[in-house]
């Protein structure tokens, strides 16, 4: 059974930062990633990371946003400077499974509110 563990949210200033982590158990993983949802607002993609390591960004956090993994840990990382209000949202992990590609799994979400 696979389990996400997120940890990483809280509240922080505009301009600030906040670094977010998801350790994956139960299977291996290609790939990994965080996505997001505001109040009001769809679910988005924030960042994906291969694991070959290639990554994909959304627009919105380009340059302010890094992911990365340890997959020896099973883990995704994702760095955010420069904060900004419209950050504000729930982050969720979500990973593809290494053995059935077209299953993937959902944390719980991590709330980062980020204040003006």
């Amino acid at each position: 059974q696979v389990q996400l563990l997120e940890s990483g949210g809280g509240l922080v200033q505009a301009g600030g930062s906040l670094r977010l982590s998801c350790v994956a158990s139960g299977s291996i993983f290609n790939a990994m990633g965080w996505y997001r949802q505001a109040p009001g607002k769809q679910r988005e993609l924030v960042a994906v990371i291969t694991s070959s390591g290639r990554t994909n960004y959304a627009d919105s956090v380009k340059g302010r946003f890094t992911i990365s993994r340890d997959n020896a840990k099973n883990t995704v990382i994702l760095q955010m400077n420069s904060l900004k209000p419209e950050d504000t949202a729930v982050y969720y992990c979500n990973v593809q499974r290494f053995y059935s590609p077209l299953i993937y799994d959902w944390g719980k979400g991590t709330l980062v509110t980020v204040s003006s």
